[in-house]
């Protein structure tokens, strides 16, 4: 079985990103067009702050991952403070899905999992396709169970 890495989509953050993208061009056209002569220079440096905005979310969503391999699982979280736990797949009882309405529309949702001796729920939202992640999760979990 290959090594697999689990992260939440960027789908979001795209969309956000276009949404920032024409904010910030909007707010350039209308000072140029509009507000030059009445607003002082340097409020021309605001519109980009508005990028900032996708910038941070991506970076969020960058900090957070799972890493299966054949045996474990480990969740790694943080940019600049790191936290990893590692989970024997043989331990791993439950992988939970969870998806909104919203979520249900761009197909992705949210997966936690508890292991043997932990009712530990830890969530990775706006995950793609979660199910089949889940299920797979599960699969090496028997599978190394019954090795």
């Amino acid at each position: 079985m290959n090594d697999f890495t689990i992260r939440p989509t960027l789908k979001f953050i795209k969309a956000g990103a276009i949404a920032a993208a024409l904010v910030f061009l909007g707010l350039e056209i209308l000072y140029f067009a509009e507000w030059q002569e009445k607003l002082p220079t340097w409020v021309i440096a605001l519109p980009p702050l508005v990028l900032l905005w996708p910038l941070v979310r991506w970076l969020k969503t960058r900090a957070v991952r799972i890493v299966v391999t054949p045996d474990r699982m480990r969740y790694e979280a943080g940019l600049l403070s790191h936290e990893a736990r590692n989970i024997e797949l043989s331990k791993l009882q439950c992988v939970n899905v969870h998806q909104s309405i919203i979520q249900r529309l761009f197909r992705v949702g949210t997966i936690g999992y508890e292991t043997a001796g932990q009712a530990t729920w830890t969530p990775m939202a706006h995950v793609d396709n979660p199910q089949q992640i889940a299920d797979e999760l599960m699969n090496r979990a028997q599978g190394t169970a019954h090795a």
